[in-house]
């Protein structure tokens, strides 16, 4: 009897330590802005920025969110060397870049969480895909925008290409390819 009383404890204490939230650690996450506040900040600070370019319908999309924007190694790399932009691609925010400003004038609030209507920021940054991530230099011009979803050390191939600039030096397919081939990932999966 008295074993059973030691379980049923220790049962009780397991379920009260996994309701307790665990507090929230700002180091632990990427230090999410928009693409106004970056290109503010680049005025003070130059750094490169990433956007992130989703939809909310978009699975690919959460999967990044979960696998790899959640990795302890890419939200540090990203926090200390560029500003990161989460951009709903068919979202009804205004944005305003470059002195315009862009819309989804044919955005449905029905459709919210289902296919909308592309937002002309989207269409402006040529993202044609979900998830887009968008890479832009100190001067806020883009870099590239590459499609698709990255495992971490995926992405950590074109944090590091462009954060140090080696992509300048890439004017053919061949010297990418060379890139890719001798770049050594250290990001743990």
């Amino acid at each position: 009897m008295k074993k059973l009383h030691y379980i049923i404890a220790f049962i009780a204490f397991g379920t009260l330590l996994s309701l307790q939230k665990s507090p929230t650690n700002d180091a632990d996450k990427i230090n999410w802005i928009t693409i106004e506040e970056a290109v503010e900040l680049q005025k003070e600070e130059p750094k490169k920025i990433i956007m992130d370019v989703y939809t909310n319908w978009c699975g690919p999309c959460k999967m990044l969110d979960k696998n790899t924007f959640q990795n302890a190694d890419v939200v540090e790399y990203i926090n200390e060397h560029y500003y990161a932009v989460k951009f709903n691609a068919e979202g009804n925010d205004e944005v305003t870049f470059n002195d315009k400003t862009f819309k989804n004038p044919n955005y449905d609030p029905a459709k919210a969480n289902r296919r909308n209507s592309a937002h002309e920021f989207a269409r402006y940054l040529q993202v044609r895909a979900y998830p887009t991530i968008v890479y832009f230099d100190e001067e806020a011009n883009v870099i590239a925008p590459i499609s698709g979803y990255m495992k971490p050390q995926q992405i950590e191939l074109y944090l590091k290409l462009f954060n140090t600039d080696k992509y300048k030096e890439m004017d053919t397919q061949e010297k990418f390819n060379e890139y890719f081939k001798s770049f050594k990932p250290t990001f743990k999966e």
